[in-house]
């Protein structure tokens, strides 16, 4: 028996059915959601960070979307609510287009 205690994609538990394997698995309460979202975070953020190739960067970052946007849901906003703020964020700050790396500043 293996024990995982982290948040999977819906359909997971019926695939482990479906190859013949058993699971427990349970449905969380808003709270444990957030807290396993942010965690899921950072595990879909390092294997993003460890992809060998840009197919398997694409679907690593698919995944990181994925729980980026249940986040975003649970704390009630929807998708154009959300690009508001990043547009916003845009607007004062810039992007990461123009690739500027800081090197350091001094007083």
């Amino acid at each position: 028996m293996i024990t995982y205690n982290k948040l999977v994609r819906d359909k997971i538990p019926q695939i482990i059915e479906s190859s013949g394997k058993r699971c427990e698995a349970q449905v969380l309460d808003d709270v444990a959601y957030e807290e396993a979202l942010k965690a899921k975070l950072i595990e879909e953020l390092n294997e993003v960070q460890i992809a060998k190739s840009d197919v398997e960067l694409i679907e690593e970052l698919a995944d990181l979307y994925e729980v980026m946007s249940s986040l975003i849901q649970l704390k009630g906003l929807n998708k154009e609510q959300f690009e508001s703020v990043v547009n916003e964020k845009n607007e004062k700050r810039g992007g990461f287009k123009e690739r500027v790396f800081l090197v350091e500043v001094s007083e």
